[in-house]
C-alpha cells in the first residue's frame, strides 16, 4: 500500500508552526507496513489543495489530508477535497447527531462546522468538534495534533502493508571509507540501504525479508569499525 499525506497550513509554510503530523503519520504508517512516497504541505488555498489531492488520489492507494477543518474563513480543506472529487459540500447529519450527543445543539455550532463533501463517511473527533471525512481514497484529518492522532487510530486498520524489517549498523568511519563494503553489500543482499552520517555513520538495512536483514547486517557488522 502507498500514501501520499497533505499538510495544510499557512502557517506550516512560514515555519510558524512545526509539521509534526507529517511526521508522527509516516511513522504511524511505517509501523503497518505502508509506504509514504509523498509529504506535501500546501497553502490555506482551495485551488492548491484541489490540484495536489486530484493528482495524489489517481497515483497512490489513499492520500491523507490534514489541516484546515473547522468553519472559519481559512479552514479550507473540505472544500479543496471537494473541489478535487467534483463533490458538492452539504450538511453532514451523522456528525452533526454525534455533535449533539456530545453535547453540543445545532445552535451552539458555527455555520459550516459540519459541512463536508457529499457522499463523504464522517470520522467523528473524539478530542475535538470539527469532524473528518473519508471519501473515495482520500482521509481528511484534523490539524491539531491530539485530534490527529485520536482521529487516525480509529481507522489506522484500513491502512495494511507489507511488513517491513529493520536492522541498524552503526560504523565509527568516515561514510566515504564506507563505499565499497557498502557496494559490496548491496550486489551480495537483497536489501534498502541507507546511510545517515553524524558523529557515527548509521547504515539502516531494510527488506521484506527478515531473513536476508539479519543475513546483511551480521555480514556487515563483521566488516565495519564499532563505535
Amino acid at each position: 500500500m502507498k500514501v501520499a499525506v497533505v499538510t495544510v497550513g499557512n502557517e506550516l509554510l512560514a515555519g510558524r508552526t512545526t509539521d509534526t503530523n507529517a511526521t508522527w503519520l509516516c511513522k504511524r504508517l511505517d509501523d503497518r507496513g505502508v509506504v509514504v512516497d509523498r509529504v506535501t504541505t500546501v497553502p490555506d488555498r482551495i485551488a492548491d489543495i484541489a490540484r495536489v489531492v486530484n493528482e495524489y488520489r489517481a497515483e497512490y492507494d489513499a492520500v491523507i489530508v490534514t489541516g484546515g477543518l473547522g468553519p472559519t474563513h481559512d479552514d479550507l480543506t473540505m472544500d479543496g477535497v471537494a473541489a478535487a472529487l467534483g463533490r458538492s459540500l452539504e450538511e453532514h447529519e451523522a456528525a452533526l447527531a454525534w455533535l449533539e450527543e456530545d453535547g453540543y445543539s445545532r445552535d451552539d455550532l458555527a455555520s459550516g462546522t459540519t459541512t463536508l463533501p457529499a457522499g463523504a463517511r464522517a470520522l467523528h473527533n473524539e478530542d475535538g468538534v470539527a469532524p473528518g471525512a473519508a471519501i473515495e481514497n482520500v482521509y481528511i484529518l484534523p490539524g491539531v495534533p491530539s485530534e490527529m492522532k485520536t482521529m487516525f487510530e480509529a481507522i489506522a486498520h484500513e491502512f495494511e502493508g507489507t511488513p517491513t524489517y529493520r536492522e541498524t549498523v552503526v560504523a565509527a568511519e568516515p561514510e566515504s571509507a564506507l563505499l565499497e563494503r557498502i557496494a559490496d553489500l548491496r550486489e551480495g543482499f537483497d536489501v534498502a540501504v541507507g546511510c545517515y552520517p553524524g558523529e557515527s555513520v548509521r547504515i539502516e538495512l531494510e527488506s521484506a525479508d527478515e531473513d536476508a536483514v539479519e543475513a546483511a547486517a551480521t555480514w556487515l557488522r563483521e566488516r565495519v569499525e564499532p563505535p
